[in-house]
C-alpha cells in the first residue's frame, strides 16, 4: 500500500511536469512561428535593399561612364563669343568693324 501511494504521488508529480512541459512547448511553438514570420519579413526587406543597392550602383556606374565619356569626347572649351560679332572690313582696315545682325 505504501509503495502504491509513493507511486501515485510520483505519477501525479510526473503528470504536472508533463503539463508544464506541454505548455512550454506550445509557448515555444507560438514564439517560433512569430520569429519565422519576422525572419521572412526581414529577408524580404534585405532582398529589396540589395536590389535597390544594385540599382543605385548601376546608376552610379552609368553616370560615371557618361561623365568620363563626356570629358573624353567634349572639345576644348572656347571663351564665350561676344554678343555682337566682329568682322574685318574688306577695305584692308585692320581694326574690326561692328556689323549689325538682324534678330528674327
Amino acid at each position: 500500500v505504501e509503495k502504491n501511494l509513493k507511486l501515485e504521488e510520483k505519477i501525479t508529480m510526473l503528470q504536472q511536469q508533463n503539463e508544464e512541459l506541454r505548455a512550454r512547448i506550445e509557448q515555444n511553438t507560438v514564439i517560433t512561428r512569430q520569429l519565422s514570420e519576422e525572419n521572412a519579413n526581414l529577408q524580404e526587406y534585405v532582398e529589396k535593399e540589395v536590389e535597390e543597392k544594385k540599382k543605385l550602383s548601376r546608376t552610379n556606374e552609368e553616370l560615371l561612364w557618361k561623365l568620363q565619356e563626356g570629358d573624353a569626347v567634349s572639345p576644348v572649351k572656347l571663351p564665350p563669343a561676344p554678343s555682337t560679332p566682329f568682322y574685318r572690313c574688306s577695305s584692308g582696315n585692320t581694326s574690326p568693324a561692328k556689323v549689325r545682325t538682324l534678330r528674327r
